[in-house]
């Protein structure tokens, strides 16, 4: 199945909640069984999930305890804390690290009707231990003043000697582009991944450094012409509050790869029920909120990131992007090989 994503710009954002949505949210939740509080561990940043949560806090009566650190971190402490892990919900950044935690053996099966209705089966583990909340995608971004969209078509085109001491991305270590590899592994196989991440490395404008943020700066002050990125920096950039941040973002524009062939990677944030949760209940409850229309439009126009329900409208600033096809790849096996793709980087010299 390929999966297409389009723009319907006649569409109304709804942002009030309404009396009826009120009932619909306490009927699913059913607030007098469940617990009075959840407890959150979150690799989101606060100011990135927040607001959801007291929404649901709002609108059920169930007090939401929120714990924010690394990914990587949080996975290790709620192993380390055992059964007596306080831990009812873990929210992460990358389907690598949802396996992972999977893998560890601290998170537990959520067989929920609402979440099977609402997510596509490629955006939820298939043993049924975690679900994409959101989608991210991670297209080719270039300077709009030194780039002609028309030179960029696939990824495994940014091996061409005219892209020589052109190209910025992050290290090896990051997680993002981990899972971008692994991607490749599943549509490509070992031996071409290989190859295309040796070309690759042959065209770095520099050594790997920095976030997505600082691969974007540096196309705009001239290190690199174009740049691999999640869209989502970009947009935020986009809509920064200093003015000097939305004019470096404004010189430079998306390009979607592999349009008429695999289709442009794309990744997730997501969410599990921590193995030893003892609000479990308030904590299925949280999941159903979160992929309720309401907070995927908050998700869409507050984060810039895509709604992993249909139908729900994109920010403007994805809208201005462009409509897409995304891979066609299970995200269950991409975090599976999540390892492989790391030693492949590390066998290809990216540092």
């Amino acid at each position: 199945m390929r999966f297409v994503i389009k723009v319907n710009r006649k569409e109304k954002v709804i942002l009030r909640i309404s009396s009826v949505f009120v009932l619909f949210l306490l009927s699913i939740f059913s607030v007098n069984s469940i617990a009075a509080e959840v407890n959150v561990y979150s690799a989101r940043k606060e100011a990135l999930i927040k607001p959801i949560l007291d929404d649901f806090s709002k609108e059920t009566g169930i007090k939401v305890n929120l714990i924010t650190g690394g990914a990587d971190a949080l996975i290790s402490r709620i192993q380390s804390e055992g059964q007596f892990s306080p831990a009812d919900v873990l929210i992460s950044t990358d389907v690598g690290r949802l396996v992972r935690a999977k893998q560890l053996g601290i998170t537990q099966v959520n067989a929920d009707d609402f979440v099977v209705e609402n997510v596509p089966a490629y955006l939820r583990d298939e043993d049924q231990h975690w679900t994409a909340l959101t989608l991210r995608a991670r297209p080719i971004m270039y300077a709009k003043d030194r780039v002609n969209p028309e030179s960029l078509s696939t990824m495994q085109a940014l091996t061409d000697e005219k892209w020589k001491n052109r190209i910025c991305i992050r290290s090896s270590n990051n997680i993002y582009n981990q899972s971008m590899i692994s991607g490749m592994i599943q549509t490509q196989g070992e031996a071409k991944t290989l190859a295309w991440a040796k070309g690759l490395v042959a065209n770095f404008a520099r050594t790997p450094k920095g976030g997505d943020r600082d691969q974007i700066k540096a196309v705009v002050a001239g290190e690199c012409d174009i740049a691999i990125a999640n869209t989502y920096y970009l947009a935020g950039m986009l809509n920064d509050e200093e003015e000097a941040t939305r004019k470096t973002a404004q010189q430079v524009a998306v390009f979607w790869p592999d349009q008429e062939t695999i289709g442009a990677h794309v990744n997730i944030s997501g969410v599990s029920i921590a193995k030893h949760a003892k609000n479990l209940d308030a904590a299925k409850a949280l999941i159903r909120f979160m992929l309720t229309d309401e907070a995927q439009v908050w998700y869409a126009e507050t984060n810039h990131e895509y709604p992993v329900k249909e139908g729900i409208k994109w920010s403007q600033t994805l809208q201005d992007m462009g409509t897409f096809k995304a891979q066609d790849v299970s995200l269950s096996k991409v975090g599976e090989t999540n390892a492989k793709a790391l030693m492949l980087m590390d066998s290809a010299g990216w540092r």
